[in-house]
C-alpha cells in the first residue's frame, strides 16, 4: 500500500475505535513498526492525531461524527480504489471531493496517465504529488477543519467553471429507488454541482454504504453511470441497479 492509502486506513481505525496500536498496524499493513510511526507522526502533525507510546488516540475533530463514516477493511479500500482507477481514460477530468476513499482512489491512479483533478480536498491534491502527469485543481473558499475541505459558496461558484467527464463519488449513502444521498447539508452541496457538472458519475460502494438513505439529495439513481462494488453486495440489490443502466463493477 502506498503512504495516502495507510494513512486513510489509520484514519478509518482512529474514527472507528478511537485509538490504534503501531505494532497491529504493522502486521496488517505488511510493514516495520518504524513505517507505522512515520505515519502517525504525519498524522499528528496534521492535527489527525494524537501520539502515544505505542499508537496513537483520536483527535475531537477525527472522531467519528456520523453514519458517513465507512467501516470497511484494508482489503476492500484498496480494491475498490484499484477498480475504479481502471476506468479512468487518458487525458480525463475528474471531479473528487474530500472522503478518504477519494484519497486513496487519488493514489491508484496510474502515474502514466494525463490527467486534470478537480478537487476541493487538500488530502486528494497531497495524494497526487506524484503523478506528475496529472494537473490538480484546488478549490478553495471556506476551509472546513472537520471535514478538512473547502464548503461554501466559493467553492461552489469555482466548481461551476469546470466541466468534468467523470465525478468519483466515495461517501454517499446508495439506494437503487432513491439513488445518491449525502448525511451532511453543505456536503450534500458541493457533491450536487460535482454531478452536475460531470459527464459520468462513478460510485464506489461498500456494504455499508449500500440501500441507505440519507437525509440530502444528491441525485437519482437513474445517475449512476458505473458502480464498483466489492464480493458481499446481494445480487438482487446489483440487479435493480443495472435494470436502471447502472454498470456494475466488481471490485
Amino acid at each position: 500500500m502506498l503512504t495516502e492509502e495507510r494513512q486513510a486506513v489509520i484514519r478509518f481505525r482512529l474514527a472507528e475505535h478511537g485509538r490504534v496500536l503501531a505494532k497491529a498496524l504493522a502486521l496488517e499493513f505488511r510493514v516495520s513498526e518504524d513505517t507505522v510511526r512515520r505515519d502517525l507522526r504525519d498524522l499528528a502533525r496534521a492535527g489527525l492525531c494524537r501520539r502515544v507510546y505505542g499508537g496513537a488516540l483520536v483527535t475531537s475533530s477525527e472522531a467519528k461524527a456520523g453514519p458517513e463514516r465507512l467501516r470497511t477493511s484494508t482489503t476492500d479500500l484498496a480494491r475498490l480504489a484499484a477498480a475504479a482507477a481502471k476506468l479512468v481514460q487518458p487525458n480525463a477530468t475528474i471531479m473528487m471531493d474530500h472522503a478518504a476513499l477519494s484519497v486513496a482512489f487519488a493514489a491508484a491512479l496510474p502515474r502514466h496517465l494525463s490527467l486534470t483533478i478537480v478537487t476541493n480536498s487538500p488530502n486528494v491534491a497531497a495524494a497526487l504529488e506524484g503523478h506528475r502527469q496529472a494537473g490538480v485543481v484546488l478549490v478553495g473558499g471556506l476551509y472546513d477543519h472537520g471535514k478538512r475541505c473547502c464548503l461554501g459558496a466559493a467553492a461552489l461558484s469555482q466548481l461551476e467553471q469546470f466541466n468534468a467527464d467523470v465525478f468519483l463519488v466515495s461517501d454517499c449513502a446508495v439506494h437503487a429507488a432513491v439513488g445518491l444521498t449525502a448525511f451532511d447539508l453543505a456536503d450534500a452541496e458541493i457533491k450536487r454541482v460535482m454531478c452536475r457538472r460531470s459527464a459520468a458519475r462513478v460510485v464506489l460502494a461498500t456494504v455499508d454504504s449500500m440501500s441507505r438513505v440519507a437525509p440530502f439529495q444528491v441525485s437519482g439513481p437513474g445517475e449512476i453511470d458505473h458502480l464498483v462494488v466489492g464480493g458481499q453486495l446481494n445480487a438482487d440489490t446489483l440487479e435493480l441497479f443495472s435494470e436502471q443502466g447502472t454498470m456494475i463493477h466488481c471490485a
